[in-house]
C-alpha cells in the first residue's frame, strides 16, 4: 500500500476515533504538539500511548485483584480508579475516563458487585481504545 493510501486510512482512523468519542481534545492536543515538534521528542504520541497500555494493564489487574479479596478494601480500589482516570487523561481516552467516573459511584455506595460490573465495562473500553491505539500505530509506521 502507498504512502498516500496509508496516510489516508491513517487520517480516517484518527477521525473515526473523535466521532465515536473514543478519544478527545487531549489527545488532538497530544498529536499537535507531536505534529508540531514542540515536544523536542519525536514519536511522542506513540511513547506515551505505550506507556498508558502498560500502566492501565496493571492498574486493570491490580482492581481486579482487589475486587476478588473477600472483603474489598474499597479505599484501595478508588485509589487505582483515580490513577487509571489521570494515565486515560493524559492521552485523551475519553471512554475510559468516562468509565472511571461511573466507576467511582459504585465505590462511594461500596457495592461490589456494582465495582465487578464496572470493571467489566472498563476493561472493554480499555480494550477498545487499546485496539485503535494500536491500529493507529501500525498505520503510522507505513510501508516497511
Amino acid at each position: 500500500m502507498s504512502a498516500a493510501a496509508l496516510r489516508a486510512r491513517l487520517n480516517n482512523h484518527v477521525t473515526s476515533m473523535f466521532a465515536t468519542d473514543t478519544v478527545d481534545k487531549y489527545f488532538q492536543y497530544l498529536q499537535s504538539v507531536d505534529e508540531d515538534g514542540s515536544s523536542g521528542a519525536p514519536g511522542l504520541v506513540t511513547e506515551v500511548i505505550n506507556l498508558f497500555i502498560g500502566d492501565a494493564n496493571s492498574i486493570l489487574n491490580g482492581i481486579a485483584g482487589l475486587l476478588n479479596q473477600t472483603v474489598v478494601d474499597f479505599n484501595k480500589v478508588d485509589d487505582l480508579v483515580h490513577q487509571l482516570k489521570g494515565c486515560s487523561c493524559s492521552v485523551g481516552a475519553k471512554k475510559v475516563n468516562l468509565s472511571c467516573m461511573h466507576f467511582h459511584q459504585f465505590i462511594e455506595s461500596r457495592s461490589k458487585e456494582g465495582c465487578l460490573m464496572a470493571l467489566a465495562l472498563l476493561t472493554n473500553e480499555f480494550c477498545d481504545v487499546r485496539d485503535k491505539f494500536q491500529t493507529m500505530m501500525q498505520l503510522g509506521e507505513g510501508p516497511e
